[in-house]
């Protein structure tokens, strides 16, 4: 036999070469079977997810079933109304009254201590002890309760409490009623909630700006910019995701402002002069004992809440792309 007759026995009885690590690797990774592997993210992600479902997609199913109907607890029995509670929320007085107090409301507890927040935060970007104790300082009041904090703000600005007693000291023969006065009480509630939520603006701000490079600061100031210019072209630019967590943080929580209206004005002075949409949800589910009506109200405060917060979740995010 031949060299060539032996070479082609060798190619035929020859064993074919093992395959390459790597695909070796890829063969095995794929014959895994994918149950062991669901059930193992599911036993980590089960628990988070019957939370999610059973308090917070159940109550508002349940309250979107119950919109639907007149359901009142102490008058039976409970019939299919369709839509008409919604259609009645657009003709209420008393709900419309309520959303214009909640859209003021919100407006102020949005802008306010985001403008105050960076200017304190400004302030406070500094080292030493006393930049970090007036930190502290800032901050304590968002770990308050907001029921202690209503009630030491309803002593300080009660007609004759100690702010009126100051004013009629230094003159004021006639001080405003900051919380029996219809016109001056919305704004009164309005400053207790930002007066709460500055020390939260100020600590987002804060991270943000220690997060600003200094080389890019440094680079400015050798080209010539001042410190309001550096401000404009430098900082504001990368406290863009500070603003955007400060803003649908404060747009959330004033819109379902509802402790503060209960504690410091129960809705007063006069008729709903500081009722929001969640305190009047509340009024009319537990006291007026209308639930169906009350879910109503509630559902159309979820969509309101959903819907702009997503406009300006989205608007402030696009900012921050396009940076």
């Amino acid at each position: 036999m031949g060299e060539g007759g032996l070479t082609h026995l060798a190619a035929v009885v020859s064993p074919p070469a093992p395959p390459r690590p790597r695909q070796a690797f890829e063969r095995g990774r794929r014959r895994k079977p994918i149950l062991p592997r669901v059930a193992h993210f599911a036993s980590f992600g089960a628990p988070g997810v019957l939370v999610y479902l059973c308090f917070v997609m159940a109550p508002i199913l349940i309250s979107f079933g119950y919109s639907l109907t007149n359901y009142n607890p102490f008058n039976p029995p409970v019939k299919f109304v369709g839509l008409d509670n919604y259609k009645l929320l657009f003709s209420d007085e008393q709900f419309l009254t309520a959303l214009k107090v909640t859209t003021i409301l919100t407006l102020i507890v949005v802008i306010v201590p985001n403008v105050l927040g960076l200017g304190v935060a400004l302030l406070l970007d500094r080292k030493g002890w006393l930049y970090n104790a007036l930190r502290s300082v800032f901050f304590t009041p968002v770990i308050l309760s907001s029921v202690v904090v209503s009630i030491v703000w309803s002593r300080l600005l009660d007609d004759q409490g100690p702010l009126n007693n100051l004013l009629r000291a230094l003159g004021v023969e006639h001080p405003p009623g900051w919380l029996s006065d219809p016109d001056v009480a919305l704004y009164s509630v309005a400053s207790i909630v930002c007066w709460q939520m500055l020390g939260f603006c100020v600590v987002v701000y804060l991270a943000g700006l220690q997060g600003v490079p200094s080389e890019l600061l440094e680079a400015a100031e050798i080209d010539g910019a001042g410190p309001l210019r550096r401000f404009r072209a430098v900082t504001w630019p990368l406290l863009a995701p500070s603003l955007t967590i400060n803003t649908v943080v404060l747009l959330i929580s004033a819109f379902k402002t509802y402790d503060y209206v209960k504690v410091i004005t129960n809705g007063g002075p006069g008729s709903g002069a500081t009722a929001t949409i969640a305190f009047d949800v509340l009024q009319t589910g537990f006291d007026s004992n209308h639930v169906g009506y009350a879910s109503a109200m509630a559902v159309l405060m979820l969509v309101i809440v959903a819907v702009v917060t997503t406009v300006v979740l989205n608007f402030l995010r696009r900012r921050e792309v396009d940076l």
